[in-house]
């Protein structure tokens, strides 16, 4: 049974974009998920907007809004220096988009879900391909 629903030719724009928050990590790992996100799709944020800490007491935030509607492949794995957890919201054909594209670049593992009538909100953990890190490289 394929639980993926498929688009519909007539599902609007806000369908085909996905609201991508990162929090929770280093802003090197977030910056290689917005860099893999950029390589895959058409995102709002800008290559020179690069992850900061804004307050060492209080956890930061990073969003982007993704649109799905291009797919571009992923040229390989990409190496974090620890497990991201990333919260994407959106249609579920969107949200489904999303989540196999970044296999392409890291193991990735749905470790919660809430779900609407027409949107999901996912939580993803991504980490390393396993092969990329048994070879010890990075």
């Amino acid at each position: 049974m394929n639980t993926i629903k498929e688009r519909k030719p007539e599902e609007s724009l806000h369908g085909q974009e996905v609201t991508v928050v990162i929090s929770g990590c280093d802003t090197g790992d977030a910056r290689m998920v917005f860099d893999a996100l950029r390589a895959a799709f058409t995102t709002d944020r800008a290559s020179v907007d690069v992850p900061r800490k804004l307050a060492e007491r209080r956890p930061t935030a990073w969003v982007a809004t993704v649109d799905v509607t291009e797919e571009r492949v992923i040229s390989g794995p990409v190496a974090l220096g620890a497990p991201v957890k990333i919260d994407v919201q959106g249609g579920y054909w969107a949200v489904e988009r999303l989540r196999r594209s970044l296999a392409h670049a890291f193991d990735v593992r749905v470790v919660g879900t809430v779900s609407g009538d027409q949107e999901e909100e996912v939580r993803l953990r991504l980490e390393s391909h396993r092969s990329h890190r048994d070879s010890g490289s990075r």
